[in-house]
């Protein structure tokens, strides 16, 4: 007898029927139609493929697609999976890339040839975490997916670029999958909070508590649920007609953290991270992204003001810091909560124990004060573009030493405007490495014969 692995068996489905309280709140609560879906609305367009993987469309020359889904967890992706096999008649089976090898993905191939040719019937695959195949593993899938004996829906966290091999990448569709908004948890808490499959008006949800739950959710839809379900247990063996806050707190061990993430405390406690870093204090830096983190602010946040006090306060003192923070940035739009926690604490640390510079930051802004203040004049004549015809006529690049020629590679010849000429902007500090741009400045100034200020 073939047996197939299956993503939901039928002896899993009958106890849900059954006893429905059996079963998880999450799994109680998963779409059974694309239609109930939460987020993820620009690939569940009509036409998309998603719409036509459970027969929304033509087949035939035309059929779907095999598609990579690539999102952050909690994002809907097994739940898609599990919605086109409750939303079709085709074969459905699941490999997970932890577990299976090629042995089982022939087998699944070779079963789906048979189906396909006994009896017409076509298969989905749906295989997750396909980051975790080898190239070999990943090279079984080919035939299969090139004469559409089997429709793959690939799942993966990872960023499929560095995962998955070009030819399985050529051959599907790749859709990003985004996190979910804090409207789509809110829409999911309230369809699990009424819904029959859910908690049935049961217990309710202050504003407080939601509020909460959300920041603990991060994004995780599955998250979400447990913690309501969770909460909403302890409420009611306790009477409660709804879940408190402090229920809530005492049900997920985690302390709700005053933090309104569109209001004063959000930008007084970004604030108070850059200060700390600027400052040098690690401890009191880390502390401030804790509660950040913890408060469920966006990491993309956290990262772009890492970014910027890399140079408004670090700037060449340490010229790591920037890649750094840059990198951290990289990762965090990659990976997400709660990994991101680690890059970020990572980059917070460099950068409030690199050493400090303002130098950067001052001297672009007594440059453009310059400039706002109409302090310009024109280009030098032997600096002008001296590459099209009459450029020479007008005088435009007459005269101009080309550093390269020299011994020590630097023309002493004028550079800025008349106006400018002796202008100093940049005035290095002697931390960390700017020590050593502080000994070009005062070298290449002297040897450009510039007069010091």
């Amino acid at each position: 007898m073939d047996v197939e692995p299956d993503l939901f068996t039928a002896a899993a489905e009958d106890r849900q029927e059954k006893d429905p309280a059996a079963s998880p709140l999450a799994v109680r609560m998963r779409p059974r139609t694309l239609d109930e879906v939460v987020g993820q609305q620009h690939l569940l367009k009509p036409g998309a493929p998603l719409r036509r993987l459970v027969g929304e469309g033509s087949g035939g020359p035309a059929g779907p697609s095999s598609v990579i889904l690539w999102g952050p967890p909690g994002t809907g992706k097994t739940t898609l999976a599990y919605v086109v096999s409750k939303a079709t008649n085709k074969r459905f089976v699941e490999l997970s890339a932890i577990t299976a090898g090629v042995k089982e993905v022939r087998a699944v191939i070779d079963g789906a040839r048979r189906a396909t040719g006994g009896f017409g019937r076509e298969t989905v695959l749906f295989l997750d975490e396909i980051h975790r195949f080898s190239k070999a593993q990943q090279d079984s899938l080919l035939p299969a997916v090139e004469n559409r004996w089997v429709t793959l829906i690939a799942a993966t966290t990872e960023n499929p670029y560095f995962s998955v091999i070009s030819p399985l990448l050529s051959r599907s569709l790749l859709l990003t999958l985004e996190p979910l908004t804090d409207d789509d948890i809110r829409g999911l808490l309230r369809r699990a909070l009424s819904d029959e499959r859910g908690l049935k008006d049961a217990v309710g949800l202050p504003e407080d508590t939601g509020e909460h739950l959300l920041r603990i959710a991060g994004g995780d839809a599955r998250r979400a649920l447990t913690a309501l379900e969770a909460a909403a247990g302890a409420a009611l063996d306790q009477g409660e007609s709804e879940i408190s806050l402090q229920t809530l707190e005492q049900t997920v061990d985690r302390a709700a953290v005053k933090y309104d993430r569109d209001g004063d405390q959000h930008y007084d406690v970004a604030s108070a991270l850059i200060k700390s870093i600027r400052g040098s204090d690690v401890d009191a830096a880390l502390h401030y992204l804790a509660r950040m983190i913890e408060a469920g602010e966006d990491p993309r946040f956290i990262a772009r003001r890492l970014m910027i006090s890399a140079s408004e306060d670090i700037g060449l003192a340490d010229p790591n810091a920037l890649p750094i923070a840059v990198a951290a940035a990289q990762a965090v739009a990659m990976i997400g909560f709660p990994e991101a926690a680690l890059t970020l604490s990572h980059a917070t640390i460099a950068l409030a124990l690199a050493p400090k510079s303002n130098a950067a930051t001052t001297a672009i802004g007594a440059a453009m004060e310059d400039v706002r203040g109409g302090l310009a004049g024109p280009v030098p004549p032997h600096l002008r573009d001296g590459h099209y015809k009459g450029a020479a006529k007008l005088g435009h690049a007459q005269g101009y030493v080309y550093p390269h020629d020299l011994p020590e590679g630097i023309a002493q010849q004028q550079y800025a405007p008349d106006a400018l000429k002796d202008r100093e902007y940049y005035t290095p500090t002697r931390h960390g490495t700017e020590a050593r741009y502080a000994d070009a400045v005062e070298w290449t100034r002297k040897h450009l014969g510039r007069r010091r200020s």
